[in-house]
């Protein structure tokens, strides 16, 4: 697992335990006692799991996961750990961004798959930054015309359609086309769309 874990918790005990538990499986750690100290001490790291306890003096961790979703988004995602896992705030924290809420006491290995579904998440979102990047690339490569065919090409429009809108012939409209797949990599039409969907999830 290549992405730092950042613990907060305001039980020493405990953190140290966390830290020295992560570390021992190979998982890079560091631990903070608060979510203000937390923040107020952003490592600069693009992507990392967050793992917190749900309530602490100061920033809950409620609190704490829409300040990271707003700051960070996808790249960090959190898992919760808490005595107090009623199910009001097992749903607030899920909505809040909260990938996982594992209650305490928990066995080791609950926590290491919980990781394990958050690196996936990273994953993922690194995926699509990916593809959204490929797909803004081709874009800028297309002229202002073939812009305008891509456009209406991934809104479903026909040949025809959209020689009408743009008040070209539809032969033309065809070699526009055929310039948009090539410049864009897209085998065919249903890849095309896909690319668009890409720029929307990214």
């Amino acid at each position: 697992m290549t992405h730092p874990v950042f613990v907060i918790d305001d039980d020493d005990a405990m953190r140290d335990a966390l830290v020295e538990m992560l570390r021992a499986e190979g998982i890079g750690a560091r631990g903070w006692a608060s979510g203000m100290d937390f923040l107020e001490q952003l490592p600069d790291s693009h992507s990392a799991f967050v793992l917190t306890d749900v309530r602490r003096s100061g920033l809950s961790g409620l609190d704490l996961a829409h300040r990271l979703l707003g700051l960070k988004g996808e790249r960090w995602p959190i898992v919760v750990i808490t005595d107090h896992a009623d199910v009001n705030t097992a749903v607030a924290l899920m909505k809040a961004g909260v990938v996982d809420v594992i209650e305490k006491p928990f066995d080791p290995q609950r926590l290491i798959e919980a990781l394990g579904t958050a690196f996936r998440l990273i994953e993922r979102h690194r995926n699509r930054a990916t593809a959204a990047e490929a797909v803004r690339q081709g874009l800028a490569r297309l002229s202002p015309r073939e812009r305008q065919v891509f456009d209406a090409l991934v809104e479903g429009r026909s040949s025809k359609e959209i020689a009408a809108t743009i008040s070209i012939s539809p032969r033309t409209v065809e070699i526009f086309r055929s310039n948009v797949m090539r410049k864009m990599g897209a085998a065919n039409l249903p890849a095309l769309i896909r690319m668009s969907l890409h720029m929307d999830q990214a």
